[in-house]
């Protein structure tokens, strides 16, 4: 692959550390994606902080491929040794804020956007650069893809050390309340809510949904937040507690908060039922292609696997894998880096799996 397209993905990832762009906060960054894609000939589309652009030669008979990476990321730790928004090279480490989650995936895929846009292609190409993903927000993805041809596949852009993750859990957070009784605790009156509560964490604690993913291992209960009592010598009435949910392909989030409901005493609430868990086959066109380039630059051979951790993937209907540079521990972490040769990799990679990809 040509080193202007290497150069210029570092190039533009300085740019985008050197600019904040905390979820909500992502305008100032959008602007800049739209005015370096428009310098490289590409015309893209906005709604609202999403910044995306369709290949040319659009034919609604061909099926159609989704590469998406995201803009935003999370705000800064105050463990940071230096300024996040600085991006510095070290040898082979650049240091800033999303340098590896997402920014890395986010200018490989462009590359690889602009390199495939070059070629004919069996399918069409959609490029989202998309908003709020750290935030699971109602901004980012799921507010573009009305807007959106029908995707058939989608490649979402995360730091995987292009190992290619082709399961990810979903996610539901449940906010419960056990409901007792008011009392003196001197005189044993009233119906203590924490322990009724007791009784609902434990169950979350020791129940197991029988279907077990290979990839994702069983669906995921834990307790993280518990809240009752105003004073000594007050039986709580109430006792509130959250529950964090990671689930598996085998069940949705309807199907385990129905469970769920079915089985504790608990007033039981979920904040959202949007973020499912997904699942591409291993037969798939879009996997058999990743696993086609080979062991990883290190030896490693190049092995699907299940992913515990949320994106994008979670907002979408159709098939997706998830697959970029970078490596998942360093997210949100203080003095964040990607290394320049994943930089390269992702880009070559990319493009190797994807120029003259048939997806039918």
């Amino acid at each position: 692959m040509s080193q202007s397209f290497h150069s210029e993905a570092l190039k533009l990832l300085r740019w985008l550390i050197a600019n904040p762009r905390v979820s909500r906060s992502e305008a100032t960054a959008a602007d800049l994606l739209q005015r370096v894609l428009k310098k490289q000939g590409i015309a893209t589309q906005r709604e609202a902080n999403n910044v995306w652009a369709v290949a040319p030669d659009f034919d609604s008979s061909r099926p159609t491929l989704l590469l998406c990476a995201h803009i935003d990321t999370v705000r800064p730790t105050d463990a940071w040794t230096r300024d996040p928004n600085e991006p510095i090279l070290v040898g082979d480490r650049l240091y800033g804020i999303g340098a590896n989650d997402d920014g890395a995936s986010l200018v490989c895929l462009i590359q690889a956007f602009r390199y495939l846009c070059t070629r004919p292609q069996a399918y069409n190409i959609v490029l989202a650069c998309t908003a709020e993903e750290e935030i699971s927000g109602a901004n980012g993805l799921s507010r573009l893809m009305p807007l959106l041809p029908h995707i058939d596949v989608a490649l979402i852009g995360e730091p995987t050390g292009m190992q290619p993750a082709v399961a990810e859990r979903g996610l539901m957070v449940l906010d419960c309340t056990a409901h007792g009784l008011a009392g003196h605790a001197a005189r044993n009156e009233g119906i203590n809510a924490i322990h009724l509560a007791m009784k609902d964490i434990e169950w979350f604690r020791s129940y197991s949904f029988e279907k077990v993913s290979p990839l994702l291992g069983p669906v995921k209960m834990t307790t993280t937040i518990i809240n009752a009592g105003t004073q000594h010598n007050v039986i709580p009435d109430t006792c509130t507690f959250t529950v964090d949910v990671r689930s598996n392909e085998f069940y949705s989030n309807v199907d385990i908060y129905n469970k769920v409901r079915a089985c504790v005493k608990s007033d039981v609430q979920a904040r959202s039922f949007r973020l499912c868990s997904s699942r591409i086959d291993i037969d798939h066109p879009l996997v058999r292609s990743a696993l086609a380039l080979g062991p990883l630059p290190n030896g490693l051979p190049r092995t699907p696997f299940g992913s515990p951790t949320l994106s994008d993937q979670a907002l979408l209907s159709c098939p997706s894998l998830k697959m970029g540079p970078g490596d998942s521990a360093r997210s949100h972490t203080a003095d964040e880096y990607i290394l320049v040769s994943e930089l390269g990799q992702g880009i070559d990679e990319y493009i190797a799996m994807l120029d003259g990809l048939r997806l039918d």
